[in-house]
């Protein structure tokens, strides 16, 4: 998604709940000058990837 920085000023609250689930670029004059996004992007992307693998009867309890 693309704002301006007006937009972003005006909507901050908005942007940085929606910044946990996208990229927010923001722009000043047509041009990019940052972008907004969530710094655990990475590790969410990978518990994405990992749905599915694991049996649907897997705990974290210990066996014995």
């Amino acid at each position: 998604m693309s704002i301006t920085a007006t937009e972003l000023k005006m909507n901050l609250s908005k942007y940085l709940l929606l910044s946990a689930t996208e990229d927010v670029y923001i722009t000043r004059n047509g041009k990019v000058i940052s972008k907004l996004t969530n710094p655990f992007q990475e590790r969410v992307d990978l518990a994405k990837s990992l749905f599915g693998i694991l049996p649907n009867d897997a705990s974290l309890a210990r066996r014995t």
